[in-house]
């Protein structure tokens, strides 16, 4: 089956079973919002919980939960305001406005027209005479815009503050840094974590839950000193990863390389050692919850589709009806973030490095006699004596002369050496002020939600009846039992609902369905992906025993009902096989 066969059939899928469909749809809906259905929602609610726990709890990280609405200052100081754009083109004739690069890559060989500029994208919509994909009018001359992506809105009423929706969750957490390195007693590296909602104003949200206009990130922030120790790569250095550096990418017969984290890193294919330890957790991390690792892949940026703030990035990447959809982002974000907001909001954004013995060191200073410069420059005095500080703390030399030069609002002054109070004395010092860098996995929950059930849906036939499953892992499944009593029976439904009640307790996610004949029960666990179904038969009542069977193999076996619930939990944690419950 294709891969376009499978994304229509899973949609009409998870609408029937309650996976998502698109919000408001009694009122006609509205592009690039949809709600989770009981299923669904399950499901999010497990990759969130795993994802939590590998990034946060076993990673040793805090877990915040910010606001998703932050005052413009906020976004002034991060550069979202001036930088958060995409490629706006509208057509003449119908009036609907397309990504002008997703109009390029879905009709050329070009595949990241993102990191193009502009002018270059007009020349390819007008060179491939590129037509609107919703009626068919040409392109070709119309102009291409800037369009940001935030949404705006007012926080209080009257002469209110402005505000935006966050973006990304991250700058709720590099605003936060000043108390929260005090949580972290002032140590790096430390890590923040946070899951929570993103919105972004799409020009055209498509591709179901891939590309919508409001969505779930789950993100790491690791605070690291720019001059402190790498990680430890031997956890992950045998990890295998598919890798497609720029540097293939670029190439006309670049391809794919097949290598692991070690071999990458100590070849500098990852330049970074904090980018190749998260990209090995990572792999490890989409192949446990059900990533299909044929169709997945790690891609490093291109220098022009970089985000404003990152030295390097690389996308995981699965493969969903023939394209490449980007899953997550691993970020060297450097000290942009916390330089920006330490420069917007005048406070502090550092850690104090303690050093392992006092330093003795040359400071210069100056000390200006404002009984000459007050009379000289008037109320620009201040201004003066702030210039001359500045000025020898970066260039001592400068006071070497009789005068000294400084700029004031673009003109030039001499000021006697002599009247600044100009003086180098050794002082003693315990550490230093630094901005800590920052290293960021980000990842999308809704795509990684949608690639999980792509890569999990399969067809095949059992007992001459066509079947449809979804192959999922059974930590992230959103029922992971059905309990069934074999039929109509008040004996058979008493023991069934004492075992549902057991496993629950137990802390399992169970259903009950006791509504037509067994296959037909079987089939519709199949459908939405349980792993297991317990059957309550007359033997049942006879021996205490019940009918185990396993989703995918279909395949069953007898258990004793005592033991069901250390079983099952047993199945759930993959601490044993099915095959070794027989």
């Amino acid at each position: 089956m294709s891969d376009e066969a499978t994304s229509q059939k899973l949609t009409e899928l998870a609408k029937r079973r309650g996976y998502f469909f698109q919000s408001s749809d009694v009122y006609g809906g509205v592009g690039g919002f949809y709600t989770f259905g009981p299923q669904g929602a399950a499901l999010k609610g497990n990759l969130e919980d795993a994802w939590r726990g590998r990034f946060a709890v076993e990673e040793g990280n805090m877990e915040i939960d910010a606001p998703t609405i932050m005052p413009e200052p906020v976004f002034e100081s991060s550069g979202h305001l001036d930088t958060f754009d995409d490629m706006l083109v509208e057509c003449p004739e119908c009036g609907e406005s397309h990504r002008a690069d997703h109009v390029v890559e879905d009709n050329t060989e070009y595949e990241d027209a993102e990191s193009l500029p502009i002018p270059e994208v007009e020349e390819i919509v007008a060179e491939y005479e590129l037509v609107c994909p919703s009626c068919g009018a040409g392109l070709a001359g119309q102009a291409i815009d800037d369009f940001n992506l935030m949404f705006a809105t007012n926080i209080g009423p009257g002469d209110s503050q402005p505000g935006y929706l966050r973006p990304e969750t991250a700058q709720g957490i590099f605003v936060e840094f000043p108390r929260l390195k005090e949580y972290a007693r002032n140590t790096l590296p430390f890590g923040v974590t946070q899951i929570g909602r993103a919105y972004r104003n799409e020009i055209s949200p498509r591709r179901s839950i891939i590309r919508t206009r409001e969505f779930t990130q789950a993100e790491l922030e690791l605070f690291v000193d720019p001059e402190g120790d790498d990680p430890d790569l031997s956890p992950v250095e045998d990890v295998p990863v598919r890798l497609y550096p720029a540097t293939e990418q670029q190439n006309e017969d670049g391809e794919i390389l097949e290598t692991t984290i070690g071999e990458a890193a100590e070849e500098g294919i990852i330049a970074s050692p904090w980018i190749a330890y998260y990209l090995g957790v990572a792999r490890e991390w989409y192949a446990a919850v059900g990533v299909d690792m044929d169709r997945f892949r790690f891609r490093q940026h291109l220098a022009g589709e970089r985000s404003h703030y990152a030295s390097d990035c690389w996308d995981a990447e699965g493969l969903i009806d023939g394209n490449w959809i980007e899953l997550a982002g691993f970020s060297d974000r450097g000290d942009y973030d916390l330089s920006k907001h330490a420069e917007g909001s005048g406070e502090r954004f550092t850690v104090f490095r303690q050093y392992d013995e006092p330093q003795t060191v040359e400071r210069a200073s100056v000390d200006p006699d404002m009984s000459y410069l007050g009379p000289e420059f008037g109320g620009d005095a201040g201004a003066v004596a702030d210039a001359l500080e500045s000025l020898a703390e970066r260039d001592r030399e400068a006071f070497s002369g009789d005068v000294v030069e400084v700029d004031l609002e673009g003109k030039s002054h001499e000021i006697p050496v002599e009247k600044t109070g100009f003086a180098v004395e050794d002082e003693t010092i315990a550490g230093e002020h630094v901005t800590p860098h920052v290293i960021e996995p980000s990842f999308g929950v809704d795509r990684l939600l949608y690639t999980v059930l792509h890569h999990a849906y399969a067809e095949d036939e059992v007992d001459g009846e066509d079947r449809t499953y979804l192959a999922l892992e059974p930590e992230i499944a959103p029922t992971f039992v059905g309990v069934f009593p074999l039929q109509s029976d008040d004996d058979l439904e008493a023991t069934a609902d004492e075992i549902a009640a057991a496993l629950r307790a137990e802390g399992l996610s169970v259903t009950y369905d006791d509504s037509g004949n067994i296959g037909r029960r079987y089939r519709r666990q199949d459908e939405v992906g349980t792993p297991f179904c317990v059957t309550v038969d007359y033997e049942s009542l006879e021996d205490d025993t019940v009918t185990v069977r396993e989703r995918d193999s279909t395949t069953q076996t007898r258990l004793a009902i005592d033991d069901l619930p250390e079983a099952l939990s047993a199945l759930r944690a993959g601490d044993v096989e099915f095959e070794d419950l027989a």
